[in-house]
């Protein structure tokens, strides 16, 4: 199977240009920025602390000799199926599909006339192992839903940061090459991007807080209305975590989170009130746990609450819920689920779903139990399941 009518599908028209930013630019280097050179980046937050030393010896030692038993049913309790891509929902409906690990296909509002709305492709890694090379590294413990051939025209692709699990070159180079989406990363990426044949017409890498407006026409749906035009604003927003291809580049690109908001033609759309806005929080910590201490109890990140306050809240949010275990080790770089549960809050999401879990064994929490946490997690916070959710391989959810 191919991605349908590639031709007739893609946008055509497509202008990025800087859009305000929903944050003033303070005096001086940036707090996340580690020098003048745009090549040395942290965390700026009391949330996040080091590993010592020895915490990478005991995970590394927990990782090899204690690694999680995957059920040999796995493929039958994660369900797959071949995406569908929310074909007959609602236009007025944002649809999100998952393709596993931090990947989802994201499609906007159907403006009027339009055969689609604009489309978003977040971290999208369709090889079978998160790794330099394909002959060792994780190997995926559930099927991909569909080969990065058969994903459809996308408009987008927005990248957190450049790990393998998260920037895998093949996937995004397949998808560029079919549909020529612009892409959008974290500051120092773009010698990554050029590495893979990517112009740099369509290569764009923001700082925290900077914005981009992508203007395009949509395919119509009849023939005296061949486009439509639509907008929509993709701003990078801060998250929690680090970056880095090698042993020896780690903390010399950025990583972040992404917010996507639909720019609305009030005239054309009059029966709407408000944009659609998505948040992808990426891969990202809320707060650092070592031992003996009380989770309740430590610094939280303060990004989210502000990310939140500035766009006022998402109608979805994709949050991360795996990749946890040792607490001791990842927290400060991984959400659990009641991480992830704090993130909806802050963010003031109305809708989410789960990501970051099910797809490789990273680490040494079992495969199945981010989503069952979850749920505890939801019910003590008194979010519906239906606010919060897991949902299948391949399955499009539309809010």
């Amino acid at each position: 199977m191919t991605a349908p009518d590639t031709e007739t599908a893609r946008a055509t028209n497509v202008v990025v240009e800087s859009a305000p930013s929903k944050q003033a630019k303070a005096d001086g280097r940036p707090a996340h920025h580690a020098d003048d050179t745009l090549t040395r980046f942290h965390n700026p937050w009391p949330s996040f602390r080091y590993q010592a030393l020895s915490h990478w010896f005991k995970a590394f030692a927990a990782q090899t000799f204690h690694p999680p038993k995957v059920p040999n049913d796995i493929s039958a309790q994660i369900p797959s199926r071949e995406p569908d891509w929310g074909a007959g929902a609602a236009p007025e409906s944002i649809k999100a599909t998952w393709l596993g690990h931090a990947c989802y296909l994201v499609e906007l509002p159907t403006p009027k006339g339009a055969t689609r709305g604009p489309r978003i492709l977040f971290d999208p890694v369709l090889s079978q192992r998160c790794s330099p090379v394909q002959w060792a590294g994780p190997a995926r413990q559930t099927p991909t839903p569909c080969s990065a051939q058969d994903i459809p025209a996308v408009d987008a692709i927005c990248i957190s940061h450049n790990h393998y699990d998260h920037m895998d070159f093949p996937t995004i180079r397949t998808v560029y090459n079919t549909h020529k989406p612009h892409i959008f990363a974290p500051l120092g990426n773009k010698h990554h991007l050029q590495s893979i044949g990517i112009a740099d017409s369509h290569c764009h890498t923001l700082d925290w807080w900077d914005a981009r407006t992508v203007s395009l026409t949509l395919p119509g749906s009849a023939a005296d209305k061949p486009g439509v035009q639509a907008s929509f604003v993709v701003t990078c927003t801060p998250a929690q975590h680090t970056a880095g291809r090698t042993a020896f580049d780690r903390w010399h690109t950025l990583w972040s989170s992404w917010a996507v908001e639909e720019v609305l033609d009030i005239a054309a759309n009059s029966d709407r009130a408000s944009p659609r806005k998505v948040y992808f929080a990426g891969d990202t910590g809320y707060r650092t746990v070592r031992d003996g201490e009380h989770e309740d109890k430590v610094p939280r990140c303060p990004a989210f609450a502000e990310i939140g306050e500035k766009f006022g809240g998402f109608d979805l949010a994709l949050l991360p819920i795996g990749a946890y275990a040792p607490r001791w080790m990842w927290s400060n770089l991984h959400a659990s689920p009641s991480d992830a549960v704090q993130i909806f809050k802050d963010v003031r999401a109305k809708k989410a779903l789960a990501m970051h879990w099910g797809t490789w064994v990273l680490t040494i929490e079992p495969l199945l139990e981010p989503p069952a946490l979850l749920k505890k997690e939801c019910a003590k916070e008194g979010i519906s399941e239906t606010d919060f959710d897991i949902c299948g391989l391949g399955e499009t959810r539309t809010v």
